[in-house]
């Protein structure tokens, strides 16, 4: 029995070195010609999006139907055509007829209504600045559907980053068991460590399975924003995107690109526009629209006169037009304090995800430079320690968690990151 130790001892120590690269080495991805599968990059998710999604079309559609109001505003009425036959029974003499060449008279009146200099080109106004918000919904229509993408493909790369290290645990943990089992065999460990190494491996199968009901709703809600069946199978993420560099990131720099480009602002713009010809053109109604004719007037078989004809509006109502333009002047401070609130929202969002922003930037860089190599060098002593005898088996369970949590949180925050840099450029309007 002396010499049961020494070679248990032996066996163990290719299997720690095991053990600990078996922690340590991640999935290897393959480098081949091949184009990545959808799902694997979020650029491809992207450019499917844009190309397929069905919310993106009926906006763009929309903003078809709005830009083709323009020259309709600003055209002339269609003109207007009477006939009136007159002395149908010419005064007694025949039966009734509707023959012109047998009628007393035929009077044939051509008329065009004529709005008031300025109407028409302050209604192409009105109806170019409802298209340009109809474009700039497409625009933010984009915006929002792109950062949707962003974050629903950042949280499957950290789904598939804790799932990834679950399986590794779990494989590791049934080396652990492996060893207890041989330790315990050789009277240098207690049963409980064969116990504990088998309750971890059911706590992480436990855990694969939530990972993998949450994986298919995420691939679910991912296919439903790409403009997918929801059951169309997708790519694990490779990667996720490089962050911008710490200068692109000022505050007064991104709310100026906001201002410029947000499509929530350019819309708010254009309905002030709107909302600044539509008063015009209330005011201008107070001016008369004109109608003017002409009208040859037919006897048998031969126009023997003509006239001209010559009508307008009086706008005597004035206590309907003060309301209207009463109304006009409200819509357009309402548009004007619109636009300043959503300016307002905007900037405040902006400031408060930059905040978390910079917050999940440093907590990566502080859990890739500083908590997970600490981590490595716990867990490789404690595998060294639990090979010599010198440390218990909850020692090394406590340490391998500790790795595991901090390549959690290397992988929460560069998630956090990414969600919150989506958040930006949503604020933006534009890739950062």
């Amino acid at each position: 029995m002396s010499e049961t130790p020494d070679i248990v001892v032996q066996m163990d120590k290719p299997m720690i070195g095991l053990l600990f690269g078996t922690l340590m080495a991640g999935i290897a991805v393959g480098t081949g010609a091949q184009e990545p599968a959808l799902g694997a990059s979020v650029s491809a998710l992207l450019a499917y999006a844009r190309a397929h999604s069905p919310e993106l079309s009926m906006f763009q559609r929309e903003a078809e139907a709005a830009a083709a109001r323009i020259a309709p505003a600003g055209a002339l009425p269609d003109p207007k055509f009477r006939t009136e036959l007159r002395d149908i029974t010419r005064m007694g003499e025949q039966s009734a007829t509707v023959l012109p060449g047998r009628v007393g008279s035929t009077r044939y009146l051509l008329m065009q209504d004529l709005p008031w200099m300025g109407k028409r080109d302050l209604r192409r106004s009105v109806a170019e600045a409802l298209a340009e918000t109809a474009q700039t919904r497409v625009a933010g229509s984009w915006v929002e559907l792109a950062g949707k993408i962003k974050a629903a493909h950042a949280r499957l790369h950290y789904l598939e980053q804790n799932a990834r290290l679950s399986r590794e645990i779990l494989e590791l943990m049934g080396r652990l068991e492996k060893l207890a089992q041989a330790r315990y065999a050789g009277g240098l460990a207690a049963q409980q460590d064969v116990i504990r190494a088998q309750l971890e491996q059911s706590a992480m199968s436990n855990e694969l399975i939530s990972l993998e009901a949450e994986r298919r709703q995420l691939h679910a809600r991912l296919n439903a924003l790409i403009g997918r069946p929801s059951a169309e199978p997708l790519a694990a993420p490779l990667s996720m995107r490089a962050l911008p560099a710490p200068a692109r990131m000022g505050l007064a720099t991104l709310q100026e690109r906001a201002r410029a480009h947000n499509p929530l602002l350019r819309a708010e713009d254009s309905q002030i526009a709107a909302a600044e010809s539509s008063r015009a053109l209330t005011y201008r109604n107070r001016y008369p629209d004109v109608t003017v004719g002409i009208s040859p007037v037919q006897y048998q078989s031969a126009v023997k006169e003509w006239e001209l004809m010559f009508e307008i509006n009086i706008p005597l109502q004035q206590d309907a037009r003060r309301g209207q333009e009463r109304e006009a002047e409200a819509m357009l401070a309402a548009a004007r304090a619109r636009r300043d609130a959503v300016s307002n929202q905007i900037l405040a969002e902006l400031d408060e995800n930059l905040a978390a922003y910079d917050a999940a930037r440093r907590a990566l860089a502080l859990a890739t430079e500083t908590l997970l190599p600490q981590s490595e060098l716990a867990l490789r002593a404690a595998l060294a320690g639990y090979e010599t005898g010198k440390v218990d088996f909850a020692t090394l369970l406590d340490a391998q968690r500790q790795l595991r949590q901090a390549r959690l949180s290397q992988a929460r925050a560069g998630a956090d990151a990414q969600l919150r840099l989506a958040d930006i450029e949503r604020l933006v309007g534009e890739e950062l």
